[in-house]
């Protein structure tokens, strides 16, 4: 019988941890003066005596590491529990969510989706808006634990090809988790801390710095304002470029970087793919800008250099309604979220590193049909590609495809319009922001949507956030039998 000791144990300590970061967004309402900070206070002591208890009940099966069964069940149950707690200080206290829309934010949040129900941002306390960028930064470091550590060793959706990269763990993956976690922590918080900096120092206020400094590395896009980064347009849009960029690479390279080690970084064919695909779409929208538009040459070159990098890396930040450029535009940037960013990342969707093997295996079926006596195999950074990576990935995008559809034609029944349902289903999924069309397009949001298809993008948020695998294994019979 599968022991859910182990797993409770951990959760209840998160839950715990979560409820002592309450204390920081009450600070900010306190400071204030405004009423708002019992919210956070009462949800503080429920969830952190919750998570306490929950930890004291399961202490007794901590020891050791775990297994893989446990393992998928933690990666899963985690992001499920989190965000039901995370969502408190929304219903107790402003805006007064009601708890479809909580959980939403919640769990857009953590996801680092950045698709948001909440309107008015503007007349929000400092405390709501602080703990909304608190839980994507949250999302953020804790997504890059998961693709390092547990995805590798969960062998799930091709990211066994990073097992030695990512610190073999060796069977004990919570030890190692620890260890992993520390090293990364420290420069995540030098580029937040970094990215804060160069906001002040390009005009934005201190508190809008901070906030969009912890949703710019983490990827996520929430903003303190409803217009989104269109009170920021100019050299705030490079500052946030680069650092979007920075984080939608792989962490690993930062710790092998600041080991002495610049090769990994600098040879690394992920990182040079991500960045020429960057460079290509920033040219395409941005001549198209210029002999479509009429645009002018900076301007042109900036929206897009901004835009392109928020969609790709999945944060989602918003400087302009780009559905009003024309059609091409807004088919190239549905595409351009689906891409994603670099294994290991806070960056999200499919990633760079699943199209460049899914390439090389075409490339090779190509090879054998004018060749089939010939023997190739397909190779990635110039290592050969294992036959269990090869279909770990070829699963993930079948899987990506029919959830793409399932989630659509949910969608469609709640009685959303074919584009907001197709572009919602695909924005959650992809953990990319904002959607297309006039409802959830770069200049709405999701407010506007019926409960259920709330309920159906949260989940779809929380399923694609875990690279879909992880929580379809656990559905299945095997699983449970194993």
């Amino acid at each position: 019988m599968l022991d859910l000791r182990p797993v409770g144990y951990v959760i209840g300590l998160l839950v715990a941890v979560l409820g002592a970061t309450m204390l920081i967004p009450m600070g900010f309402d306190l400071w204030d003066g405004n009423p708002n900070w019992s919210a956070f206070l009462q949800s503080a002591l429920v969830t952190g005596l919750t998570g306490g208890m929950v930890a004291l009940a399961c202490a007794s099966g901590s020891d050791g590491g775990l297994s893989t069964r446990q393992t998928f069940l933690l990666t899963s149950a985690v992001w499920l529990a989190l965000p039901v707690f995370a969502g408190l200080p929304f219903v107790l206290g402003l805006p007064e969510a009601r708890p479809v829309d909580a959980f939403f934010e919640a769990m857009s949040g953590l996801t680092t989706t950045g698709a948001t129900v909440f309107t008015g941002l503007d007349a929000l306390p400092r405390g709501t808006l602080m703990w909304r960028s608190m839980l994507q930064w949250f999302g953020g470091i804790g997504i890059i634990v998961v693709a390092m550590v547990f995805l590798p060793e969960l062998k799930v959706g091709g990211m066994q090809i990073f097992r030695s990269e990512a610190f073999e763990t060796g069977g004990k993956v919570l030890p190692r988790a620890v260890e992993i976690a520390a090293q990364i922590s420290g420069i995540y918080l030098f580029l937040t801390i970094a990215c804060m900096l160069c906001f002040t120092a390009v005009g934005m206020p201190l508190y809008d710095a901070l906030n969009h400094a912890l949703t710019t590395v983490s990827t996520g896009g929430f903003s303190t304002h409803d217009a989104s980064f269109g009170l920021y347009q100019g050299v705030p849009e490079y500052v946030a470029s680069v650092f979007m960029v920075l984080a939608s690479l792989p962490f690993v390279r930062y710790v092998q970087l600041l080991a002495g080690q610049a090769q990994p970084i600098l040879r690394d064919s992920q990182i040079w793919t991500y960045l020429s695909v960057i460079a290509a779409f920033v040219l395409i929208i941005a001549a198209f800008r210029v002999f479509a538009n009429g645009d002018h040459y900076e301007h042109a070159f900036r929206e897009g250099v901004f835009n392109v990098t928020s969609i790709i890396s999945g944060t989602g930040f918003a400087s302009t309604d780009y559905q009003l450029w024309g059609a091409l535009p807004v088919i190239l940037f549905f595409f351009i979220g689906l891409i994603g960013g670099c294994a290991g990342s806070t960056a999200c969707s499919i990633k760079i590193f699943r199209y460049q093997l899914l390439f090389s295996a075409i490339r090779v079926q190509i090879k054998s049909i004018y060749a089939p006596h010939g023997i190739f195999q397909p190779r990635y950074d110039g290592r050969r590609v294992d036959e269990d990576v090869l279909s770990s990935v070829m699963s993930f995008f079948v899987y990506f495809v029919v959830a793409l559809g399932i989630v659509s034609v949910l969608l469609g029944a709640t009685g959303l319009d074919a584009t907001t349902a197709l572009s919602g289903a695909a924005t959650t999924l992809g953990n990319i922001g904002p959607g297309l069309g006039d409802q959830i397009g770069p200049s709405g949001n999701f407010a506007g949507l019926n409960d259920i298809a709330k309920w159906i993008l949260s989940m779809a948020m929380f399923v694609g956030r875990l690279e879909l695998l992880v929580v379809f294994a656990i559905f299945t019979v095997q699983f449970w039998r194993a």
